[in-house]
């Protein structure tokens, strides 16, 4: 359920004004629909919860890929 307290149309007309930017109207739409999916997948992060205690990973390590598995791709098509 998206943010109802979060005016994607007015954060970009703000933000864009705090950054001296001209943003032409065509764009607008695209602009504030990308600002919008933005702040809805901001919200899901957000809002996923942790414990008090919950430590950050110290450093990241990929997932290693097994030498015998088959990749995703177009092999063999």
């Amino acid at each position: 359920m998206p943010d109802s307290t979060f005016d994607a149309v007015k954060h970009v007309e703000h933000m864009a004004a705090v950054l001296g930017l001209a943003v032409d109207p065509v764009y607008m739409p695209g602009i504030v629909g990308n600002m919008a999916r933005t702040a809805e997948i901001a919200r899901l992060v957000t809002d996923f919860p942790l414990s008090d205690d919950t430590e950050i990973a110290p450093t990241f390590h990929p997932a290693q890929v097994h030498p015998a598995m088959p990749h995703s791709g177009s092999e063999g098509a």
